[in-house]
């Protein structure tokens, strides 16, 4: 299984996942997405939605997106929006 790792911060907006989906669409089936959040200094609702929009991009390459190192205030803001499961801490 190929691992890409993603370096995300210190801030992410929308038009951020555009960018980043356009990477994964060159990225064999399979590949394990890993974001890089722990330098994501103030996550925000634009962060969370980035994320969520980079994890459907992400679903229809047939990849899937970890969390590495997410704050608690990320953390949270995924709580709150329901979005935990669908974009979870990874063992990475």
């Amino acid at each position: 299984m190929d691992t890409l790792v993603l370096a995300i911060g210190p801030s992410l907006a929308p038009a951020d996942a555009a960018r980043l989906g356009a990477r994964l669409r060159a990225l064999p089936r399979g590949t394990v997405v890993v974001c890089d959040v722990s330098a994501l200094t103030e996550p925000d609702l634009a962060a969370v939605e980035a994320l969520a929009r980079l994890r459907l991009a992400a679903g229809r390459g047939g990849h899937r997106v970890v969390l590495r190192g997410a704050s608690a205030r990320l953390r949270e803001l995924l709580a709150l929006t329901g979005l935990e499961g669908v974009l979870p801490p990874g063992p990475f």
